[in-house]
């Protein structure tokens, strides 16, 4: 199982996403905006995104941590 994340430094949504994430078994790919990626390589994945993080678990958008855990039912 893989995950995609799309967040940025000192961010405690993102930090608990990943947290959460970890502890289901996902392996994570973190994207951080700022470096080496772009706001707009952001908005080019989720075009509505507007905050960070940003979810996809296996190419299925899931959308930020609150979606995130609705997704695993907490």
């Amino acid at each position: 199982m893989k995950a995609v994340v799309w967040s940025k430094n000192f961010c405690p949504f993102c930090d608990s996403a990943k947290e959460l994430l970890t502890l289901k078994g996902y392996e994570i790919e973190e994207r951080i905006v700022g470096a080496p990626y772009t706001k707009e390589d952001l908005i080019a994945a989720v075009p509505d995104a507007r905050t960070v993080p940003q979810i996809f678990l296996d190419d299925q958008y899931i959308g930020g941590y609150d979606q995130l855990k609705e997704h695993f039912g907490m």
